[in-house]
C-alpha cells in the first residue's frame, strides 16, 4: 500500500512540473510548488487509506464478536 501511495505521490510531483513549466514560472519556483503540492497530496491520500482501513478491521472486529455472541447463545441453549 505505501509503495502504491509513493509512486502515485511521484507522479503527482512531475505532473505538477509540468502544469508550474507551462505557465513559465521560474525553475526553482516550479520545483517548490511541485514539491509542495506532492507532499501534501501523499499525506492526504496516506492518511484516508489509513481511515479505510481502520474502518475495515472496525467492522471485522464487530463482525467476529457478534458471531462469538451468536455462538455462545446456541451452546446455552443447547
Amino acid at each position: 500500500m505505501n509503495k502504491i501511495i509513493m509512486q502515485f505521490g511521484l507522479l503527482v510531483f512531475f505532473l505538477s512540473i509540468v502544469f508550474f513549466i507551462q505557465r513559465e514560472i521560474q525553475i526553482i519556483e516550479v520545483l517548490i510548488r511541485s514539491a509542495i503540492v506532492s507532499v501534501v497530496l501523499t499525506i492526504m491520500i496516506t492518511l484516508l487509506a489509513l481511515a479505510f482501513i481502520k474502518a475495515i478491521n472496525k467492522v471485522a472486529i464487530v463482525r467476529d464478536t457478534k458471531e462469538d455472541i451468536l455462538e455462545e447463545n446456541e451452546e446455552i441453549i443447547k
